[in-house]
């Protein structure tokens, strides 16, 4: 590449660092950017960053993209490249900011992971052998009974349970939204065991449906350190957390229902792409019925 081009590489970088304090970490890594930006311009015989185009940036953030390089890594170097021309459209050595308007890939959704449902039976059917276990065995209950976020059951108050109707409301859920939900019968009866115990226990003034064993509202940390203990104490191998009842939740009822739009309003969810990626869970399920049911896809059956 000319030197002027790796002259204005250095000057910047050196802005970065002097005037804008940038740590060094930071310098570093746009330095090793804007070098690899240098060297597919080499490659494709650009002589000057002044004659990079848009196309140009694209090609290399998709070749970037080829080697395996995550969209995180490939943002932050979109924004160097970004930074960089911004400092020569500031000197007036370039006439566009090529990089403006070129977006990383996007990151792959990670699917949740989730439970069968033999493994939620033999999670929640372990047996309880004491107070706290009692406790436990209702908040686990009630998790994959209502697909409940962590931060909502630590939140439960006493008021919000009707176990008659077999009702519960979260007064405030993801976003400040509140939402009606069903307990299952296994929960209300779990939860019906743990009431007399939480009365003996509470504060007085303690408004928390789950307390501690000193009679206050039990806090989310606490939720997921009770949940480790108990799969320590019933012999479960597997790491299981919170999240992971109210995944299973949404996938065993979306299997058995295939009513997005009603497992949407369960869970609490304002976009119902976030609840769509519970259906590439049941993936096979959907094989099944697609080799069942369509005309091209039936196996021929012998005479």
């Amino acid at each position: 590449m000319h030197s002027e081009a790796r002259q204005w590489l250095d000057e910047f970088l050196r802005e970065l660092e002097v005037e804008r304090r940038a740590s060094k970490h930071t310098v570093s890594s746009y330095r090793r950017d804007l070098e690899r930006l240098a060297d597919f311009c080499k490659e494709k015989s650009i002589p000057h960053f002044s004659g990079v185009s848009q196309p140009h940036i694209r090609a290399h953030i998709a070749a970037r993209h080829r080697q395996g390089i995550g969209s995180k890594s490939l943002q932050r170097e979109l924004s160097a490249m970004r930074s960089f021309y911004q400092f020569l459209l500031k000197k007036r050595r370039v006439e566009i900011n090529p990089a403006e308007h070129v977006q990383a890939p996007k990151q792959p959704r990670k699917l949740p992971k989730t439970l069968d449902v033999d493994q939620v039976t033999g999670l929640l059917e372990a047996g309880a052998h004491s107070d706290l276990e009692i406790r436990d065995q209702a908040m686990f209950e009630l998790f994959y009974s209502s697909g409940l976020r962590l931060s909502e059951l630590a939140a439960l108050n006493l008021s919000d349970i009707n176990l008659e109707d077999g009702m519960l409301t979260i007064e405030s859920g993801k976003g400040g939204k509140a939402r009606i939900l069903p307990i299952g019968s296994k929960a209300v009866e779990a939860i019906r065991k743990w009431l007399p115990l939480r009365n003996g226990t509470a504060d007085v003034k303690e408004k928390a449906l789950f307390t501690s064993s000193k009679g206050f509202r039990l806090g989310v940390r606490s939720v997921q350190l009770r949940l480790e203990r108990w799969c320590l104490a019933k012999g479960i191998a597997e790491h299981i957390h919170p999240h992971m009842l109210r995944h299973s939740f949404a996938s065993h009822l979306l299997e058995s229902s295939r009513d997005l739009r009603a497992v949407q309003e369960l869970l609490g969810h304002s976009n119902i792409g976030t609840t769509q990626i519970y259906t590439h869970l049941d993936f096979q399920h959907l094989a099944d019925v697609y080799d069942q049911a369509h005309p091209r896809a039936k196996k021929m059956r012998g005479p």
